[in-house]
């Protein structure tokens, strides 16, 4: 789902004979639309400089890191889990948080990816890792009081998955490179949703709703402090901070929407089209896209307001995209979709029923009419992540699709099988 603040502003094969969802409507209708309309700027700058000069600045003051030496670095336990969570069908393997993460009510999980999506392989540096995104929700309540005041942006937990049946994990602050008043290098907290993320190589795609994709290179994360619990950035006694967490990520480039608005609200790879590519879903509580809620990128040139899933092919050398204008384009009457992925012309949807209904898995193709339930997700379902059995090293005996789900008390991470089986 969208922040709080946000809500209150406004496969490998078909799908099997599950009943839908009592939210996700037996019949959604699909159509394509022209994909030219949809464009990607690519900006390798903020405010304060190029991102490149300023990690480099960061690189003079802090001890770098590679993405390997967090995953072997672990501070929390995860939990197997043994069985389908929650209201969930099909499943195949999965964990949950400890009893911290499943409680706290400030921290919300969102986005998921693993390192199927960033090699073919399924490794990492011949690691197993599943990634999990957070945000930091200050309204804990829906009145009109903030509970947690001081927003601490986005967090990015690195899932040690090498053992299915003791998972190990560590969260990562994400940040945005910047400079002090004085001139000196520093960083601040990326106050976003991170409702979806994408895996590709060393690159991190996470979502920026209202203006497009920000990208993270996991071989440029930095060890801080950890003294200061409510300090990000350069601290007033010299010493680096990043609110509590032993690591820091910052943003290495961003893709702005250039063209037509769209509602950046998740991203999933598609390993099956030449090249790869990236498909980008939209979130809507009634079905009618809202683009009054925020300062979009965009223009309302050929605005639809119907839900879309947009592509762009990307490059297989450098992990970015080969082209900055869509590919495709295609729209489906589909309310409260929390995250897609797709293979080819066969698109996967997350579609979430609030907190006391379960969630589904439907399907839908580019040229088809309609889509359909594959399974049942749990309660609170987010985010999606494709796992091909093809994978050469960690795979499974079928293609599998990763979910989380993100209600305090019920939060898992877990993989169905794609066809529903």
């Amino acid at each position: 789902m969208t922040r709080r603040s946000i809500i209150k502003g406004m496969a490998a094969a078909p799908a099997v004979g599950i009943a839908a969802n009592a939210l996700a409507p037996a019949t959604a209708h699909a159509a394509t639309i022209t994909p030219g309309r949809f464009r990607l700027a690519g900006r390798a700058s903020n405010g304060y400089g190029t991102f490149a000069a300023l990690n480099a600045g960061l690189a003079g003051k802090l001890t770098k890191v590679s993405a390997s030496a967090v995953i072997a670095d672990t501070n929390r336990k995860a939990k197997r889990l043994t069985s389908a969570p929650s209201t969930a069908k099909a499943f195949q393997t999965g964990f949950a948080w400890d009893d911290a993460d499943q409680k706290v009510k400030y921290w919300i999980p969102q986005g998921v990816s693993t390192s199927a999506d960033a090699y073919s392989s399924g490794y990492y540096n011949g690691e197993k890792v599943v990634l999990v995104s957070w945000y930091f929700e200050g309204n804990t309540d829906d009145d009109a009081a903030l509970e947690y005041p001081l927003d601490k942006g986005m967090r990015l937990t690195f899932v040690d998955y090498n053992s299915a049946a003791a998972p190990t994990y560590r969260h990562v602050l994400l940040v945005e490179p910047s400079k002090t008043g004085s001139g000196a290098y520093s960083f601040k907290p990326m106050r976003k949703h991170a409702g979806g993320i994408m895996w590709y190589g060393d690159l991190l795609y996470v979502t920026d709703t209202y203006k497009g994709l920000r990208v993270f290179d996991l071989r440029t994360l930095f060890k801080v402090s950890a003294t200061q619990a409510n300090v990000c950035g350069l601290h007033t006694d010299g010493t680096y901070q990043g609110y509590g967490y032993d690591y820091v990520l910052p943003q290495s480039y961003a893709y702005d929407n250039a063209g037509t608005v769209l509602r950046y609200s998740a991203i999933g790879l598609d390993r099956a089209t030449n090249p790869d590519s990236l498909v980008v879903s939209e979130y809507s509580k009634s079905g009618t896209v809202s683009y009054t809620d925020g300062d979009f990128n965009g223009t309302n040139t050929g605005r639809t307001t119907t839900p879309k899933l947009v592509r762009w092919p990307l490059d297989q050398t450098d992990r970015r995209p080969s082209s900055l204008t869509a590919t495709e384009a295609v729209t489906v009457k589909q309310k409260k979709i929390q995250g897609a992925v797709s293979r080819k012309n066969r698109h996967y949807l997350s579609v979430s029923g609030g907190p006391e209904a379960k969630g589904a898995l439907r399907t839908f193709t580019s040229t088809g009419s309609t889509a359909t339930t594959v399974t049942n997700l749990a309660v609170g379902c987010e985010d999606l992540s494709f796992h091909s059995k093809d994978a050469s090293g960690w795979a499974y005996s079928e293609s599998v699709i990763w979910n989380v789900s993100e209600y305090d008390k019920t939060r898992y991470v877990y993989a169905v099988r794609a066809d529903g089986s």
